[in-house]
Parts: C-alpha cells; structure tokens; sequence
C-alpha cells in the first residue's frame, strides 16, 4: 500500500461570519490510499486556530503517516492522539480503500434508500437584516431546526434579534439553537443565559472560553437554559480524562466534530461516556469539504440519534466536491441518481 497526501483550499462562496472573524477561505488535506490500484481518501479537516493538531509539524506528521502506512490504522490512530484531524483522516481512508466504493464507507438505508438525517440549519453572523433573511430561508427550505451563531455583535442587539424571531416564529414551529463560541466573560455569563433563556431557546454551546472548568461547572449547575460543550472537549485524549471532565461539569449536551475529537473512535469514546452520565449529544461537522462530511454523515446515520444534526455545510464553497449529498425539508439526503463527480477527486491524485 502507497500513502500520499494533498492540500486543498476551500473558497467560502460568501465571506461567513464567527465570533473568531471573518472566514474567505478554509484549508483542508486528503490523506490518498493505493493499495494495489485500489483507491482510498480521507480528509484530515484541520481547522485553523481551534484545532489542537493546528501545530507547525502538522504536514511533516502527514508525511510521517504515509511513509509509516504500513503500520496499519489502529496503531497509527494511537501514534496520532496529538493529530485528531489525521486520526480521522486515517480511519476515513482505511474504510475507503476497503470498500466496494470508496465514498460508501458505511453502506446503509441513508446511502441506499434516501432514508435522511435531520439537521439543523445554520445562521452565520452578520447584521439583523442579513440574519433575518438567512432565517427566511432556512425556513422555506423546511428546516424546523436553526442554530444561530451569537456573540460578535453587541449583545443587546443580539437579544433584539432574537425577539423579531420568537415574534415571527415560535418554538412551535423553530426550534432555535444559539452558539456563543465561547464570547462571554464568566461573570456576565449567568445573567446573559437568562436573558436568553426567555426566548425558548433549546441550548446554547460553549457560553464561555474553554478551559474554565469550575466556572462552566457553576453554569451548568444553575443555568435556566441548557449547555452543550464544544470547544472544551477539544484536547481531551484519554477516556479517563474525558469522563473526569464530564463528571466535573455535568453538562446538558455534547457537541461532537469527528475531525477535531480523533474521529470515528474518538468521538464513540465522547458518546459511550454521555450516554453512562445521562448526557445528550449530537454530531456536527467542521467545515470539511463533502468528501469529509459524507464521512461524518454516513456514520452519524448509523447511531440513530433522532434529534437534529449540525451536517448542513456542504454549500458553502465554490469548489466543493460535487456529489450525492442533498439538502431538502431540513433534512441531508445521499441521492442515489447522483454520482461524485470522479473529475474533481482524480485532479487530487495528481
């Protein structure tokens, strides 16, 4: 078996607002398998500035991993527990390269039958009038669930925002999700989650930077609308460190994103962990291209976690990889008439 590896930029079609900036472009890396002429992909999502493996060896670690190949994809996750996009990128190509099809890694009723995944719609940051039209949108489209990323405009007119929607829509008909990215200070946290709270909001991820551990344990303990974590499980490698932090801060909801918690295995270790502490959780994607996020899709069907998943950010680029995945009525499909377009994965190869 030969191992190579490629870096691709992703172009945003529309600059996309987080509380960390302005995002144009995306950076992404597919590890290629040839074992014998069968071919194998994989795409170790880095993600600038919150990935944990966003370290200045990252390709040189790329290259060590297709020059060691042969060491197989168990003992190379274990050798990469520093590397979570390339353990997952690993784990991708190993199941490509052993499929009848490479991009049917997880064959089921999903990549079969067009049996779908719920997912939520995603609002990107912007001012009132641009926010309000993407929920429109997302609305036509059949999406019954939203999630909003908060936390880069005032906070005032952040709350203002939120009650336009719950006057237009109520959790009846939208279920509203919001995402601090970690953009409150501890102090004014409590009194900002209760101010959200009366909006009817499901749950808010990450409310504070991560790493404050007691603090996000005293919300958690007293929040009146419940927290998911996110960036605070990035970092946490070993299941024992894991469940330490679970017990500690006793969380409502876990966000997963295979890319940044060592993929399939290590996201499984974060759900087996949730599912012992009473803990609900759900998967969402990073920013991979399709080629990653068919990945993450066709193995998140196969945990059968009904609530809404955060997998919607296929359209976001320009040159993404063309393929079966389909957004309709809220929902991501695998059409089964559409086919990757070969072209633009074999241009990889090269």
């Amino acid at each position: 078996m030969e191992a190579t590896y490629k870096k691709y930029v992703l172009n945003f079609k529309r600059p996309s607002g987080t509380s960390r900036g302005v995002l144009t472009q995306k950076e992404t890396w597919f590890l290629l398998l040839d074992d014998n002429g069968k071919f194998g992909i994989g795409e170790c999502g880095l993600l600038k500035g919150l990935s944990m493996d966003d370290l200045p060896d990252y390709e040189e670690k790329l290259k060590w991993t297709c020059d060691n190949i042969q060491l197989g994809r168990d003992v190379l996750w274990d050798h990469l527990r520093a590397y979570p996009s390339i353990q997952f990128g690993v784990e991708q190509a190993f199941r490509s390269v052993e499929a009848k099809d490479p991009l049917e890694l997880f064959p089921s009723d999903f990549t079969q039958n067009e049996c779908p995944i719920a997912i939520n719609g995603l609002i990107w940051m912007g001012d009132k009038a641009f926010m309000h039209d993407q929920i429109q949108e997302k609305l036509e489209q059949g999406f019954q669930c939203i999630k909003m990323k908060i936390g880069a405009m005032d906070f005032g007119s952040e709350v203002s925002l939120l009650e336009s929607i719950r006057k237009a829509y109520s959790s009846d008909v939208m279920e509203l999700r919001v995402d601090a990215n970690g953009a409150f200070r501890p102090k004014e946290a409590m009194e900002k989650l209760q101010i959200l709270a009366t909006y009817d909001l499901h749950s808010i991820e990450q409310p504070i930077k991560q790493g404050q551990i007691l603090e996000m344990k005293r919300l958690c303990e007293e929040t009146p609308l419940a927290i998911a974590l996110d960036e605070e499980l990035i970092g946490s490698c070993d299941v024992t460190e894991k469940e330490k932090l679970l017990q500690t801060i006793k969380p409502q909801y876990l966000i997963l994103k295979p890319s940044l918690l060592g993929g399939y295995k290590g996201s499984a270790e974060w759900i087996d962990l949730a599912k012992k502490h009473d803990i609900g959780w759900w998967i969402t994607s990073a920013l991979e291209s399709n080629v990653g996020l068919n990945a993450i899709a066709q193995w998140t069907f196969g945990l059968g976690n009904a609530m809404p998943q955060g997998l919607g950010t296929g359209g976001l680029y320009t040159n993404n990889f063309d393929g079966p995945l389909s957004v309709a009525e809220g929902k991501l499909y695998y059409r089964t008439n559409k086919k990757w377009n070969t072209n633009m994965i074999q241009e990889l190869c090269t």
